[in-house]
């Protein structure tokens, strides 16, 4: 059993700032069953539990439950309460939002992950938690109990029905066969220093003149291209630009992806690096195989941070 299980449910009072809300303290929060879930805007596992935190936050707020979306961030724009801000509006996230910037709520859980969920009774006491994705029938569960045990007679039995799209939908699990892949030094692996067409599975090249920096890329100047081969329905990548917008191309095996485009490209696979996030490139309809992935871009400034896939 984990050592959270048990434990008093820590409080908020360090955070470095709040949205949607004015700072909740110990007071705001007694007799109320609350679900903290940590998250931070450019986690491709978060985005797709985002759809079942939204509607448990509003199926149960009028019977006592209290859901905070705690930001701790991965990359350093997330630190930024403008870009948290624009991520919250854009994601229709409107329950509380401590700004963890500085790790100490994060430290207080004893977390290490992102997602993470912990549910804490009326009394004050973490009852449940879940680490990554999934789980969400033993959540909500969870969630019914304690609200009966704080006195709730009116709470059903139905469970939320969440049909998630675009970037919150459900990853295809039986095709993924490529992981997060991390493209600063401190956290890279399976990089390549070769032609693109000779990479294998799950390995990366750089074209053009970049540097390599502790957490991402940087493209120094026009021209500069990133290669991946992968086996995954979905591709993702984190993006911030130095330099405003930059457009940018993507390839699927040499040629336009057509129907396969992602959300942020259209199907000739153009797309434009805007604000600094998560930007889905490839969303395949077909059987699923090894593809390699070419990213163009025409201006120097971006930087390049990871890879997901789903």
């Amino acid at each position: 059993m984990s050592e959270a299980i048990g434990a008093r449910l820590p409080g908020f009072d360090r955070a470095t700032g709040w949205v949607n809300s004015s700072p909740l303290v110990e007071a705001d929060l007694r007799g109320k069953v609350v679900l903290v879930d940590f998250w931070t805007f450019t986690c491709i596992n978060w985005l797709r539990t985002l759809g079942y935190v939204r509607a448990w936050a509003a199926k149960y707020a009028d019977q006592g439950l209290v859901v905070i979306g705690v930001h701790t961030p991965e990359f350093p724009f997330e630190r930024d309460i403008d870009n948290v801000r624009l991520a919250v509006k854009d994601m229709n996230v409107e329950y509380p939002v401590p700004l963890d910037s500085d790790y100490a709520i994060w430290h207080a859980f004893a977390n290490r992950y992102w997602p993470a969920v912990y549910i804490a009774e009326a009394e004050g006491r973490i009852r449940h938690h879940q680490f990554g994705e999934g789980g969400y029938e033993q959540c909500e569960r969870v969630v019914q109990s304690l609200l009966r045990e704080a006195g709730r007679g009116d709470v059903a039995d139905d469970l939320v029905s969440v049909a998630g799209d675009g970037l919150e939908a459900q990853a295809d699990w039986t095709n993924l066969e490529t992981p997060e892949t991390y493209l600063g030094y401190e956290q890279a692996l399976n990089f390549v220093d070769g032609p693109f067409d000779r990479l294998r599975l799950n390995q990366w090249a750089l074209s053009g003149d970049w540097t390599t920096e502790a957490g991402a890329s940087v493209l120094n100047g026009p021209d500069g291209r990133i290669g991946v081969r992968f086996h995954a329905r979905d591709v993702h990548l984190v993006l911030r630009s130095r330099a405003g917008r930059v457009p940018f191309q993507v390839l699927l095996d040499g040629e336009p992806p057509g129907e396969a485009h992602g959300l942020d490209v259209d199907e000739e696979g153009r797309g434009k690096l805007a604000e600094p996030r998560l930007y889905q490139l490839i969303r395949q309809r077909g059987p699923i195989a090894d593809r390699l992935l070419e990213v163009r871009f025409s201006a120097p400034g971006v930087e390049a941070y990871a890879f997901t896939f789903g």
